[in-house]
């Protein structure tokens, strides 16, 4: 699905034709193009010449081509099937370009096919690894069918799944390969119970992990398993920060600084490419969607501006008193995971709490979910308030339970004799196992009953007062951060995590799918995907955020085991950095240590300060470029509603110069 809107003098999607010649002091102006993509909707806000910068080339406008059209400049690098032009102009552009290739050197020729076969070919590499996308075509019919609300949270996975396996090979090269390479002995009978992830010498632990042969001062097991943990939290780090900023962005731009009527959506959505029958159902079932996004938010809106001051009191009690309620159920769900926690060290008891933490994120969001309803939020909001209250409700219960299980390695006498990382290794090994279990309980124990008794009795009262199932995105997504949060904290002390993750995203995935396509309907209700999007990213980079503040206290307070692991017989785990940094060259030491020193560190902020504040200008200059751009559409559009409209207004488009915005409405 593919919708631009060109603010100049042609529409690129509608072919509607120039509205009228542009002056001369227009052609300095900027182009602003908005395009809105499948998973992402990329902003393209391109600038025109601010005191005498050179333009740059934008959507096909370029000024080194001689005009072929009194206001149009294109790119002659731009293949002719992506002009948004007529087929005559087309032609006309075609000659051209044969009768410029005439005239230049046979050396010039030369390159420029060159350029436009290395062109073509990058095209078609794109294409085929766009193809081959894993769980392409289910993303399609789910998108078809469900709306990209739901296909949001499948895209999500696959982002998951692709950043696990990548975190897999970092730590299969790091870990477990030189482990395995240079290990003295390797016990195979154990190595069979790796799916029970309770033997403490099995390759899913830490224990398992000892120097073996390779011991040198600084290509050593105990360098290369930091190496491997701390190469996956930056590297995801980086991943979701880069994806949180372009998904601010494209929210940024899709707020309501830019919106379109809906005569846009209805008469310039549609791809007339589409030559399948199966295709334009999933179109035309994306263009319903996305109207029925639209009249909810407007009539949300619409009774919003109806309200009186006595409904707007009586609203801002019931919310304050349903957010007491939401505090007291969070503060006996705490109470609980204490009392597990508590009781865990008999045999008897040692799976209560990941029991108790699985029934708790299984049963209060479902209650968060009914209580928003009655806050009179707008759809959208309900979906993002539910979303935060989750997650403070499963990132605060995973941090109680690292807290009480901290407390209790470090009280413990017998722990000090043990190998307390396997121990941690095997709760978080709890935690993902049980939470797929709840997954796999709640689809085909739950769901599935349900969907089965409602079309043999579809008359049965209680089943129509529990109402039809729905595909609940805000509780689905929590379960994927919940998961992915446990691997980043547990990595240290289980390095398999990463390969158990994939596995797990992978079942969810096709019982999360089995689930949608076979025991829920179409929501009626539709909300916007992009600002949730957004806040998915923020909350996942929250949970690895966790798991680097867990990780920095265990590793700085807690003494490594004594009996087991690659740390064996140091007294911190930053020891073999610290021997390693002395045995080589003085210069390189030197260097290294400065860069850890805080003498690097105050310039090193100084820089970012400095880059920040160039930034936040730039920003600005923007702007007030944009606010230019408005002010010069207006006074473009005035001749065009007098003349050709024959209107009084002196306005072509409604324009409101107190906040300085369109109404796209009219």
């Amino acid at each position: 699905m593919c919708v631009c809107v060109c603010v100049r003098t042609r529409c690129v999607t509608c072919s509607l034709g120039p509205l009228s010649p542009a002056p001369a002091e227009e052609s300095q102006a900027s182009d602003l193009i908005i395009v809105f993509c499948d998973d992402h909707q990329e902003t393209i806000l391109d600038q025109g010449r601010c005191q005498g910068a050179p333009r740059r080339s934008l959507g096909g406008y370029s000024e080194d081509e001689d005009a072929w059209y009194p206001t149009r400049r294109w790119d002659r690098n731009v293949p002719l099937r992506n002009l948004p032009v007529s087929m005559q102009e087309k032609r006309d552009i075609r000659d051209r370009r044969n009768l410029q290739r005439r005239t230049i050197g046979c050396w010039e020729s030369w390159r420029r096919s060159q350029r436009t076969v290395r062109r073509r070919m990058l095209e078609q590499m794109v294409q085929a690894l766009s193809a081959l996308q894993l769980w392409g075509r289910t993303l399609h019919s789910i998108e078809g069918r469900f709306g990209v609300s739901v296909k949001v949270y499948f895209v999500f996975l696959r982002y998951l799944v692709y950043l696990n396996l990548f975190n897999c090979l970092l730590t299969g090269a790091l870990i477990q390969a030189p482990v395995f390479i240079f290990r003295n002995n390797i016990y195979s009978s154990k190595v069979l119970h790796v799916l029970q992830g309770f033997l403490e010498r099995s390759p899913v632990f830490y224990g398992f992990y000892t120097r073996g042969s390779l011991d040198g001062k600084c290509l050593n097991t105990p360098i290369l398993f930091l190496l491997g943990v701390f190469s996956v939290l930056i590297f995801s780090l980086v991943m979701l920060v880069r994806r949180t900023v372009n998904g601010y962005k494209h929210k940024w731009m899709l707020s309501g600084r830019y919106n379109f009527s809906m005569s846009f959506k209805v008469f310039c959505s549609w791809d007339f490419c589409i030559h399948e029958p199966k295709s334009a159902a999933f179109k035309q079932s994306n263009i319903r969607n996305d109207l029925k996004m639209d009249l909810e938010e407007e009539r949300f809106e619409l009774l919003k501006s109806q309200r009186t001051l006595k409904v707007r009191v009586k609203i801002y009690f019931l919310r304050i008193l349903l957010n007491t309620v939401v505090v007291i159920l969070l503060g006996a769900a705490f109470c609980l995971i204490y009392i597990g926690t508590k009781y865990s060290h008999h045999l008897l008891l040692q799976y209560l709490p990941p029991i108790i933490i699985t029934l708790v994120n299984f049963m209060l969001p479902h209650i968060f979910r009914v209580i928003v309803k009655f806050e009179d939020y707008s759809f959208t909001s309900q979906v993002n308030i539910t979303l935060v209250r989750c997650i403070f409700l499963k990132l605060a219960c995973l941090a109680l339970f690292l807290f009480f299980l901290y407390d209790t390695l470090q009280k413990s006498p017998q722990n000090n004799q043990s190998c307390w990382e396997n121990q941690f290794g095997k709760e978080m090994y709890k935690l993902l196992v049980f939470d797929l279990l709840a997954t796999f309980t709640d689809t085909f124990f739950i769901m599935l009953p349900k969907k089965l008794l409602s079309e043999m009795y579809p008359e049965c009262f209680l089943l129509k007062v529990m109402g039809r199932q729905k595909f609940l995105i805000q509780l689905n997504v929590l379960d994927l951060v919940y998961t992915q949060t446990v691997t980043w904290v547990g990595l240290f002390y289980c390095p398999m995590l990463t390969q158990i993750c994939v596995c797990k995203l992978f079942a969810i995935f096709y019982i999360k799918k089995f689930a949608v396509q076979r025991c829920c309907k179409p929501t009626q209700r539709m909300f916007r995907a992009s600002t949730s999007s957004v806040l998915f990213h923020f909350v996942l980079l929250l949970g690895l955020l966790m798991a680097f503040v867990v990780l920095g206290i265990n590793l700085n307070k807690l003494k490594p085991s004594p009996t087991c692991g690659p740390f064996l017989g140091s007294s911190t785990v930053f020891n073999v950095t610290t021997m390693c940094v002395d045995s080589l060259p003085v210069h390189v030491g030197d260097f290294i240590k400065f860069m850890s020193s805080e003498a690097f560190a105050v310039p090193l902020i100084v820089v970012e300060i400095l880059f920040l504040t160039s930034s936040m200008s730039l920003r600005s200059a923007n702007n007030k470029c944009i606010e230019r751009l408005k002010d010069m559409l207006v006074t473009v559009g005035a001749p065009k509603s007098y003349f050709v409209l024959g209107v009084r207004s002196p306005l072509f488009l409604p324009f409101n110069r107190t906040d300085r915005s369109f109404d796209w409405q009219h």
